[in-house]
């Protein structure tokens, strides 16, 4: 008669790999990622926004309000990548991602302590919506991520990842951050919102890790998926490169002398960057792209 062994675990069968690109990020995220948003002292943020222009407040507020709605989305949009993950039986992978979720949600929180206690009483921020950020996080974002639900196949993960990864955090979300951390950090005014922004790029660096070892990973097996990956990245930059020049738009002159183009240029050069690792990346191995990621994990002290 034989006994039914039941289900497989990882973790007393084969053990975890400690030194994948996943477990890595895992490492960092326990280091790094540890940080409560509610222990950032605002006071002095509350005085600053006190003596700002109404221009300055304006530029800040919009700033703001795109973040909130967006890391409001991705905390609610990427349940269905960390489902498809744990299907596969990637165990580390979702580990790591794990953290990821856990580090959206508490961006959201960051955000709307600063409209809370920095701003007071904001109203509704509806208003700095724009077309090409509904594009982004109204219709790509959650088609991409909820697609996972029904379909994971390996198409449908580039999607989503590409979206997520390499144009939500990756164009916006980073260039966003440089422009927030630039406009405070040199003016020397805000240091409690100075100090969350340098603690969310962190976090975000990771992210963005993640989501070109997935693509590569996938792509790897699959190296036809390079067509669908660079259809997606190149769809998707233009609302994406939409909402950053739309930031700054109808500022004239722009506060804090900010530049549009630094931003731009900015946001172009740190997208080609990845376009051009995840382009390398067809027809390697899953061997070669560990090393590239790890390699890069490595350089980076997030």
């Amino acid at each position: 008669m034989t006994q039914d062994s039941g289900r497989v675990f990882a973790t007393i069968t084969r053990g975890l790999h400690r030194e994948s690109p996943p477990m890595r990020l895992f490492e960092k995220a326990k280091k790094y990622g540890v940080w409560n948003p509610s222990d950032i002292d605002l006071s002095q943020d509350r005085v600053d926004w006190l003596h700002l222009s109404d221009a300055e407040r304006d530029v800040v507020l919009r700033l703001t309000s795109l973040f909130q709605g967006g890391e409001e989305a991705v905390t609610l949009d990427l349940l269905p990548l960390i489902m498809t993950v744990a299907r596969e039986g990637r165990l580390e992978e979702e580990m790591y991602l794990t953290t990821f979720l856990w580090e959206e949600a508490k961006h959201t929180d960051f955000f709307r302590r600063f409209l809370d206690e920095v701003v007071v009483n904001p109203g509704d921020l509806s208003r700095y919506r724009t077309p090409n950020y509904g594009q982004v996080f109204d219709t790509a974002l959650p088609t991409a991520l909820n697609r996972l639900i029904t379909d994971s196949s390996p198409e449908a993960q580039v999607i989503a990842a590409v979206t997520y990864n390499m144009i939500v955090e990756g164009v916006l979300a980073e260039t966003g951050y440089h422009a927030y951390y630039s406009m405070l950090a040199r003016n020397g005014i805000m240091p409690g919102t100075v100090q969350g922004i340098t603690l969310l790029k962190q976090d975000e660096s990771r992210h963005i890790a993640y989501g070109l070892y997935l693509i590569s990973r996938l792509m790897a097996a699959h190296p036809d998926l390079w067509n669908v990956a660079e259809t997606t990245m190149n769809t998707l930059l233009i609302p994406a490169l939409g909402v950053v020049t739309e930031i700054f738009a109808l500022y004239d002159p722009v506060p804090f002398g900010l530049s549009v183009d630094e931003f731009a240029a900015y946001a172009t050069t740190q997208f080609q960057k990845r376009y051009g690792r995840l382009a390398a990346a067809r027809g390697s191995s899953l061997e070669e792209i560990n090393r590239v990621t790890q390699t890069a994990i490595d350089q980076d002290d997030a």
